[in-house]
């Protein structure tokens, strides 16, 4: 949708309840140009980069500890 700087300035309040239950943007123009954009905000929560894959690892036994298996790294 677009709206004049004018009528946005008119209906600022009604227009920015409108933009938070239907989710669209609204562009404003001024003088028939885009100069701003009205949207609504994103509320989901930021994860944290640290931690998000707790959890989804799965420990099957001891990793550090030598194996039976004996190789020959020439071959």
């Amino acid at each position: 949708m677009e709206i004049k700087a004018g009528e946005f300035k008119a209906k600022c309040l009604e227009l920015m309840d409108r933009v938070a239950e239907s989710r669209e943007e609204i562009i404003i123009t001024k003088r028939g140009k885009p100069v701003a954009k009205l949207v609504p905000i994103d509320n989901k929560p930021v994860r944290d980069a640290f931690g998000w894959m707790k959890g989804t690892i799965i420990f099957e036994g001891d990793v550090i500890s030598p194996i039976d298996v004996e190789w020959d790294a020439n071959a």
